[in-house]
C-alpha cells in the first residue's frame, strides 16, 4: 500500500507501510515540496505519483527506512541522474542526504518515540 501525505504518517499508517517488506519501507521524497510517498515495491512507483502531482524530478529522492533498526538509507535507482550529477544510486550531495534524512525523521517520528 502505497501512502503519500504532507504530514507525520501515524502509528496505524505505518503499519499498512510495512505490509510490502515487514521491516522496512520504501520511500520517496520531494525535498522541496516536503512531500513522502511511501510504501512503494518499487521505487519508480512513488516516483511517478510525485511526478504526476507536479513535483519535480531534480527534487525527488529515494531512501529508506528500517524500522527495527530505525536506520535511514539513500538508496534507490531513482537517485541514478547525472543531470542532477549524482551518478550512483546513493545519494552523492551531503545537503541533499541530509535534508532527505531530516524529513524522514519528521515523516516517521512515530518510530523515533
Amino acid at each position: 500500500m502505497i501512502i503519500t501525505k504532507i504530514t507525520p504518517y501515524s502509528k496505524k499508517e505505518i503499519e499498512k507501510l510495512k505490509e510490502q517488506f515487514d521491516i522496512y519501507i520504501k520511500t520517496v521524497i520531494d525535498i522541496k515540496k516536503k512531500i513522502c510517498s511511501a510504501g512503494c515495491d518499487r521505487h519508480f512507483e512513488s516516483e511517478k505519483i510525485l511526478l504526476d502531482d507536479g513535483s519535480k524530478q531534480s527534487n525527488i529522492w529515494g531512501g529508506g527506512i528500517d524500522l527495527d533498526t530505525k536506520t535511514i538509507d539513500f538508496n534507490s535507482f531513482i537517485n541514478i541522474r547525472p543531470m542532477d550529477k549524482n551518478t550512483s544510486n546513493e545519494i552523492q550531495d551531503p545537503k541533499i542526504r541530509e535534508e532527505l534524512e531530516k524529513l524522514m525523521k519528521y515523516f516517521f517520528g512515530q518510530i523515533y518515540e
